[in-house]
């Protein structure tokens, strides 16, 4: 029996710590961690796959629906831009009295359209950005939050009507008190 023990410790010395951690974690019934650098990492790389990583499987349409609808407002905007811009380089290119595609439009016009349409092109660039880095932002929080319980009896927000005593008026007030338990 002793040799068996002796035989068997250097076999558990190889094992390495990360299946040392998921033993002890099956033995006493611990829920596995979600890395937040993987979640956020693999978001980085591919827009939705960090919430894909959390479960959190609704939001990867959102995301997705977000860029495409950001995507198209760069395109559509950016194409009438880009005509707005040559019809107001010909127009300031063959002198004040050239028609040319719009005739409807003077000269002033066609710079407004133009700098309207820019202006909304670069911000659905910014959109684009924000919603990436929200994107990489929420994959972490959800992968911190993953084994987080909002079901637990100890946790519960109470809020009642109160009166309040104003010492300086020696009087009561009506109120609100608001009792958080966690």
């Amino acid at each position: 029996m002793v040799f068996a023990a002796v035989f068997y410790m250097p076999a558990v010395s190889q094992i390495s710590d990360s299946a040392k951690t998921n033993i002890i974690a099956k033995k006493f019934n611990i829920p596995k961690q979600h890395s937040p650098r993987m979640a956020a990492t693999m978001s980085a790389i591919l827009p939705g796959a960090g919430q894909i990583y959390n479960k959190k499987y609704w939001k990867a349409p959102i995301i997705y629906a977000g860029m495409v609808g950001l995507g198209y407002s760069f395109n559509f905007n950016h194409a009438k831009y880009i005509e707005y811009r040559n019809a107001y380089k010909v127009r300031l290119y063959n002198g004040p009295g050239t028609v040319g595609n719009y005739p409807k439009y003077s000269d002033n016009d066609l710079n407004m359209l133009q700098k309207y349409y820019h202006r909304y092109r670069d911000l659905s660039v910014i959109g684009a950005t924000l919603l990436y880095f929200m994107n990489v932002i929420d994959a972490s929080v959800d992968a911190h939050l993953f084994n987080f319980s909002v079901e637990d009896d100890d946790l519960s927000l109470n809020i009642h009507p109160t009166l309040i005593n104003t010492a300086y008026l020696n009087q009561y007030i009506t109120g609100l008190s608001l009792n958080v338990k966690f």
